[in-house]
């Protein structure tokens, strides 16, 4: 499809709104997507990263354009050509934001391990919004091929804490027989930035995708993710974690597809908030036919830290096979007044005890993340939404 076909689909296309299941909990009004300029900017320089890594390649995205540094032998770490023929299979364009995507996009890159390459340091990239008002048009095409392993972390960001901006990613995985890919994605935004991403994988027989999510910056927006176990035996875990204050609203939609049998999901995701801040998780596992002996399971887990704070989970089954185990679980509770007034009892400040309450509370899901750097980063970014005292 010619750009011009893409741009006139993703025009045809209603911004969602109150009425559209998906979207009953995140209000779009006012945001006007076209008011953002695409224009590439100047390059930017570099903030303070969330990550300081010992990476085997890295990558700076900006409005300025792609940075690439050195790459080991054999691995593609290039730019993405639109011509790719996996380019757009698994997220094809068919809603809003991944239709505008679609049509727009400029900076890209293609991510490509060899069958049976094993790398001992991670792969990373950094995609920082640093225009005003400008919008960042982010596409990322992972292959792992069969029987490589690694990892590959990617960092949004802003180049200023309240940088106003739209940024729209699409990213898609393709996890090979036997592969097994570590994908963190750390989402830190400035509260003034529209943040719409689709992020979906496709992970085949006995391959095995362990999944970061983390999200703490944005204005407002929807991120989707989605795996799709399409081989016998294949394994994805999604480990999610986010924090929200202020005016944040922070929105997930995730969606497990088991195609294939003997398959396993494990989806967990906690969040925070405080002040007016408000989140909404939607997640769905869904079960072919012929997708017997799966096990799926997800939860998701809210800690209101202030009376304003508001929280909507919606879990949710769709079973269509007669031998599989799934489960989900959700809850949304306020701190706990007695081991707050347990921990000031010991002479903590409100804030230090609350700061310990938040820990304990996201202390599980932070140890399912086997990256020591990603793990202590966001330890580090979770505490710091706590104020001091």
């Amino acid at each position: 499809m010619s750009d011009a076909a893409l741009l006139e689909s993703y025009r045809a296309l209603p911004l969602p709104s109150l009425s559209d299941e998906h979207w009953r909990f995140t209000d779009l009004k006012g945001f006007d997507p076209d008011s953002f300029t695409a224009a590439a900017g100047a390059d930017a320089a570099h903030p303070e990263r969330l990550l300081e890594l010992d990476a085997a390649a890295k990558a700076f995205v900006s409005e300025g354009g792609v940075e690439i540094g050195p790459v080991p032998d054999g691995v593609r770490f290039e730019l993405l050509e639109r011509s790719h023929p996996r380019l757009g299979q698994l997220v094809p364009g068919e809603e809003k934001f991944s239709a505008h995507n679609a049509a727009l996009w400029q900076r890209g890159l293609l991510v490509h391990v060899p069958a049976g390459v094993v790398l001992e340091r991670p792969l990373y990239v950094r995609v920082q919004n640093s225009v005003p008002n400008g919008a960042l048009f982010w596409r990322l095409l992972v292959v792992a091929e069969p029987g490589s392993r690694f990892s590959l972390i990617e960092e949004y960001a802003s180049s200023e804490p309240d940088l106003p901006g739209y940024t729209n990613a699409v990213v898609e995985i393709f996890v090979e027989p036997e592969a097994r890919v570590e994908y963190v994605s750390l989402q830190n935004l400035s509260q003034e930035t529209w943040h719409f991403a689709s992020h979906r994988a496709a992970v085949d027989r006995d391959a095995e995708l362990d999944w970061v999510a983390g999200g703490f910056g944005s204005k407002r927006g929807k991120t989707r993710i989605e795996n799709d176990l399409v081989g016998a035996g294949a394994t994805s875990r999604v480990t999610g974690a986010y924090f929200a204050d202020g005016d944040q609203h922070l929105d997930y939609d995730t969606f497990q597809a088991h195609i294939a049998p003997s398959t396993t999901s494990d989806f967990a995701f906690k969040g925070a908030l405080r002040e007016r801040a408000s989140a909404v998780w939607r997640g769905m596992i869904k079960v072919e036919k012929e997708a017997q002996k799966t096990n799926g399971y997800q939860e998701n887990r809210n800690l209101l830290l202030s009376n304003t704070a508001h929280a909507d989970s919606i879990p949710g089954l769709e079973i269509e096979a007669n031998d599989v185990r799934c489960t989900h679980g959700a809850t949304i509770s306020p701190v706990d007044r007695e081991q707050l007034f347990y921990a000031r009892t010991r002479g903590l400040t409100y804030q230090d005890a609350e700061r310990l309450i938040v820990r304990g509370f996201f202390q599980d899901v932070l140890d399912r993340v086997d990256l020591a750097p990603v793990r202590q980063a966001l330890e580090q970014m979770l505490e710091k939404r706590i104020p001091q005292a």
